[in-house]
């Protein structure tokens, strides 16, 4: 379980950093220009809204601080959930009792379980020509310490724990009376146009997805609806009166790695959802989940992006001394951040050499699951679905040629915000301010309808 040490030592850092950012206006450090993800090959959450009583638009969020949160949640998860979960040494939650195995030698394997590990999963990731091997240590034997026994078994192996991912914010409770929802009508969705959300489940019936293109996986065929996810597939394909998601006439590809168990969100699940997209030749993805740095979303994403696909993740809220988090942070993959309506980047955002875009993370309106309304969102996870969906247009199907143009005009359409050149708050800048649709715009529609 993560100490609490480890939980104040990070939020001290954090508030150190604030400090000194907020004299300055939250002014851009003054870093070197940095280049594109390695992976392209060019040169270089959650607010409270005032609304009226009737048909309110609900927060997202209770008034934690965003950059408590996933150190709240993680803290939660593993006291909660200790049959399943434990945490790393870093105190990052891990499934409990497994160790992950990326395309191990034979001979390896079977030295192991004459050792005493069981094999507890063993499966190809087609579509990105990995294999991905779950084991079990000996009875009596720590995961860290067996993780060990493992590396001097073969010093080539690659071996990491099976970490869990978090969302990068957290939805609060509410309740909503939402009256009538009238959908508007759009441009069908084409086999052309798609686009990849590795996340939660999704409410399909909410009036601004029922008329969405969405190809389900995960979750054995089942529906498990996520506030989360649904909030995101909103913001990219939906639809509704006063409405509009980035890319409302593209086909979605969702893959639920959750199906609402405290175990979910699993390196191995996130790598078989890649998979599963790579296999569909879904050219853009996007993953607004942060966690630790993982062996086998580490080789997934090096594989998708060498293919020409382009993978999008929020860089998390931990706040500007955090350390990087991922997949967000990988060179292989476009992290983006959140920007005020102000212009100004959050301050529960990361920083880094990881951020590529800037993109509008405040007062958004999104989809309320199980509800007909919507909701206030804010936070980086709520960013990284508009740069996406901006990508999705210029970029059809996995190809590195067609990705790297894709990315430069993204960077051509930016507005330079921090020092002349990338940064490490707004990356190349901000884009898709005008996607934003407004809580007000939302709540103006609804209580004119009769």
């Amino acid at each position: 379980m993560i100490t609490l040490f480890v939980f104040m030592s990070r939020f001290c850092r954090w508030l150190r950093a604030v400090a000194l950012l907020v004299p300055l206006g939250l002014a851009a450090p003054a870093h070197a220009q940095l280049g594109l993800p390695g992976g392209l090959g060019l040169p270089g959450g959650l607010g409270r809204l005032t609304a009226p009583s009737l048909r309110p638009v609900e927060p997202l969020l209770s008034n934690v601080p965003l950059q408590e949160l996933r150190l709240r949640s993680v803290r939660d998860l593993l006291r909660e959930h200790r049959d399943v979960l434990e945490a790393d040494p870093a105190g990052e939650p891990v499934r409990r009792a497994e160790l992950l195995l990326i395309s191990p030698q034979q001979a390896t394997l079977e030295t192991a379980q004459a050792q005493g590990f069981r094999l507890l999963r063993d499966a190809t990731l087609e579509g990105l020509e990995t294999r991905s091997v779950v084991l079990q240590p000996p009875r009596g034997m720590a995961t860290a310490d067996a993780l060990a026994r493992l590396r001097a078994l073969d010093a080539q192996l690659e071996v990491d724990f099976n970490h869990v991912y978090s969302r990068s914010g957290a939805l609060g409770d509410a309740a909503l009376n939402a009256g009538k929802a009238a959908s508007a009508a759009g441009p069908a969705a084409t086999a052309a146009h798609r686009i990849g959300l590795v996340d939660g489940g999704i409410d399909r019936a909410h009036p601004a997805l029922r008329g969405a293109s969405i190809v389900s996986w995960g979750c054995e065929g089942a529906t498990v609806a996520s506030p989360h996810g649904t909030a995101i597939a909103s913001l990219l394909v939906g639809r509704d009166a006063a409405f509009v998601g980035v890319a409302p006439d593209t086909t979605l590809y969702a893959a639920d790695v959750y199906c609402g168990q405290p175990a979910g969100g699993s390196a191995e699940a996130v790598a078989q959802a890649l998979a599963w997209l790579a296999r569909e030749r879904v050219a853009v993805i996007n993953i607004s989940l942060v966690g630790p740095p993982n062996k086998l979303l580490e080789r997934t994403v090096k594989v998708l992006a060498a293919r020409g696909h382009l993978v999008v993740a929020a860089v998390s809220n931990d706040g500007p001394a955090a350390p990087p988090l991922y997949p967000a942070s990988y060179p292989e993959v476009l992290g983006v951040t959140g920007v005020t309506t102000a212009r100004r980047v959050l301050p529960e955002a990361a920083l880094g050499p990881q951020v590529a875009f800037a993109a509008p993370g405040a007062e958004l309106a999104v989809a309320q699951a199980g509800a007909r309304g919507y909701r206030i969102a804010r936070g980086t996870s709520f960013a990284a679905p508009v740069v996406a969906g901006l990508l999705s247009h210029a970029l059809q199907a996995p190809d590195s040629a067609a990705a790297r143009l894709a990315v430069r005009g993204l960077i051509d359409a930016a507005a330079d915000l921090g020092p002349p050149g990338r940064d490490a708050q707004y990356g190349w800048g901000l884009v898709g301010e005008d996607t934003r649709i407004a809580p007000a715009r939302v709540q103006a529609a609804v209580h004119a309808l009769p």
